[in-house]
């Protein structure tokens, strides 16, 4: 009876469901066409030490809003392909996060991406 037992156990341990944690199973987006740039418009931070933000308006607005993003200028120019692309930041041996960008097909011009954007209300990383 002990040994039928034993086997019960066994088979039902070998036909138990695993949750899969191997990541190379999976499929990971880390660059997503966002349109062409159309323009941008400055903020101008009201209190001092507060980031300066640009809202970018690409072609495809209707589906992301206007693009936050920190900086005081932007050197895209009208019709340039742009890009919005996640980079997974590890400063410590435990914790990690995505950081966000928004580039063009130009080596060197980006900018990061605020976590909130503004226009749609929503997280940058629920765009991925």
């Amino acid at each position: 009876m002990r040994k039928i037992f034993l086997f019960v156990m066994i088979i039902l341990a070998s036909c138990a469901t695993t949750k899969q944690s191997v990541q190379e199973d999976s499929l990971i987006l880390t660059r997503k066409y966002v349109g062409n740039f159309i323009e941008f418009r400055q903020h101008i931070p009201e209190k001092l030490g507060e980031p300066y933000l640009i809202w970018i308006k690409t072609t495809m607005d209707s589906t992301y809003g206007k693009i936050s993003a920190y900086s005081d200028r932007c050197d895209f120019v009208k019709g340039d392909p742009l890009y919005i692309k996640r980079t997974l930041v590890s400063p410590g041996a435990i914790s990690s996060y995505w950081e966000y960008r928004i580039e063009s097909e130009k080596p060197g011009i980006f900018y990061r991406l605020s976590e909130f954007q503004h226009d749609r209300k929503s997280l940058i990383k629920s765009w991925f």
